[in-house]
């Protein structure tokens, strides 16, 4: 692996666990992290009450490039892990999303609720 790859795998590595402690300061039970399927991967699957949301995160080291990171191809495949791992978290939710956190240095977490329509 290049050194350039491995620190973007560190940074992004640091950007979950930032994400992951902020979401727990927000109430959310963090249930699964850095979970593979045959279709994607998702970064955080958090649980708040009977809501059950599967996270994104994309860590930049810019605030700028924070508004490039995401895109609907990516979400797609989000949206095609999370339907394989739904049977195995969604047990009891009444409201199941897909949401985004944004994460630069200096700066809160950004967190995009439900943004996959698809």
């Amino acid at each position: 692996m290049s050194a350039r790859r491995e620190n973007a795998e560190k940074r992004g590595r640091r950007g979950e666990t930032i994400a992951a402690w902020w979401l727990r300061l927000q109430g959310w039970h963090i249930v699964g992290e850095r979970i593979k399927t045959p279709r994607g991967e998702v970064d955080l699957i958090a649980r708040r009450g009977k809501t059950l949301a599967f996270i994104e995160v994309k860590t930049r080291r810019k605030d700028a490039d924070l508004s490039l990171a995401i895109d609907h191809p990516r979400l797609r495949r989000v949206a095609a892990a999370a339907d394989l791992l739904y049977p195995r978290f969604a047990k009891g939710a009444e409201n199941v999303r897909i949401d985004v956190i944004l994460v630069a240095p200096w700066r809160m977490p950004h967190h995009l609720v439900n943004v996959w329509h698809g």
